[in-house]
């Protein structure tokens, strides 16, 4: 991001961070309550949240029944791991605004209970996506992210471990040349 906003001009309204990121940092930091909240429990001789990780990392689509009665079972403690994983899912919410304005008013909407909670993992992420929320947003109006880059940063990083790196730096343009520029050799 600092190279972007150095050498590409208005890069600082253009830069939009993949949807994937900023979930991952809400995920992980409902992973951080829950493993915190564990260890309390388990000091006092309680085991519910033993083995659990995977019901609160994983979106309710893609649990299988006996999974998803197993989660509302264990939701139902109203634990503080349940209330991190409930605002997370909240979030989600923020890339289905058409535009920018309504998911600014979504996110300061979804900020101000989450800011009051006791929830540090989840602030912490919470100010992260504030610092960010113009380029955050943008998405709402754009529809694009950065994901075809990503891909391609994939490729050519894959392209450089095949052959162990490369000595000359002119070889290894021609072969991302060769095996991103899409030719047809037939």
């Amino acid at each position: 991001m600092k190279s972007a906003k150095v050498n590409i001009p208005l890069a600082e309204e253009k830069i939009i961070p993949d949807r994937f990121y900023v979930m991952k940092l809400a995920t992980e930091a409902v992973d951080k309550v829950r493993r915190g909240e564990h260890r309390q429990l388990s000091a006092d001789g309680d085991n519910r949240l033993i083995r659990l990780r995977y019901l609160w990392l994983t979106g309710q689509e893609n649990l299988t029944d006996a999974q998803r009665e197993r989660f509302e079972a264990i939701y139902s403690d109203e634990l503080e791991t349940g209330k991190a994983w409930a605002y997370k899912e909240m979030l989600r919410d923020l890339w289905h605004h058409d535009d920018a304005i309504s998911a600014t008013i979504f996110f300061k909407d979804w900020y101000k209970p989450v800011i009051h909670t006791k929830l540090t993992p989840l602030k912490k992420v919470t100010k992260t996506i504030r610092e960010r929320l113009a380029n955050v947003v943008s998405y709402c109006t754009d529809g694009i992210t950065n994901a075809v880059a990503e891909g391609m940063n994939s490729k050519i990083m894959s392209i450089k471990r095949r052959v162990a790196g490369y000595r000359n730096h002119e070889n290894f343009k021609i072969a991302i040349f060769f095996y991103c520029g899409g030719l047809d050799l037939y």
